[in-house]
């Protein structure tokens, strides 16, 4: 490979790193074509880059990238294939369907929410991260919770008072 190649997909590299939020680093050797092409239909499905790439290549990205993702370079062994995407736990969730019909693809890291995640053993907290919507729901849902209960409290309290009121007016009578 030439060297303006090179350079061209370390770039290329780099700019799908500021463009996606989130990116998996996985391991996806010994897959036959068959299981390949499924894991990269599934991978399209979900709004997932799957992309093979040369660990050197890689590593230029990351550096060119201007963030620091030293703590990813000893994973950087084997084969390597990156999936970028914009939903933290989305390449997870694919990951371990996946692999419920399969060995791999096998997590060695992610960088998801500005954390770096080394190791397979990562993937079940990862599914468990919940994206800006879902959290922003939680809040919403937490926030409206005292409200509720206030007007409940008002509610139940007015019917008290109108059934204290009535029986006060009976008695004068």
């Amino acid at each position: 490979m030439r060297r303006e190649e090179k350079n061209a997909i370390i770039n290329s590299l780099a700019e799908r790193l500021k463009e996606y939020s989130h990116f998996y680093l996985t391991d996806t050797a010994e897959l036959n074509a068959a299981v390949t092409s499924d894991l990269r239909r599934k991978c399209f499905e979900n709004d997932i880059k799957l992309v093979v790439v040369k660990n050197t290549l890689l590593k230029r990205a990351f550096e060119q990238s201007g963030i620091n993702f030293e703590e990813l370079y000893p994973v950087l062994k084997g084969t390597t294939s990156i999936m970028f995407a914009n939903t933290g736990n989305s390449p997870a969730k694919l990951i371990r369907e996946f692999r419920k019909q399969h060995d791999k693809p096998v997590l060695k890291g992610a960088y998801v929410q500005e954390s770096i995640y080394l190791g397979d053993n990562m993937l079940d907290a990862l599914v468990a991260i919940k994206t800006k919507k879902e959290l922003i729901g939680d809040v919403i849902l937490l926030l409206q919770s005292p409200a509720k209960n206030v007007i409940s409290a008002l509610q139940s309290g007015g019917n008290k008072i109108h059934g204290v009121l009535e029986t006060l007016s009976k008695r004068e009578q």
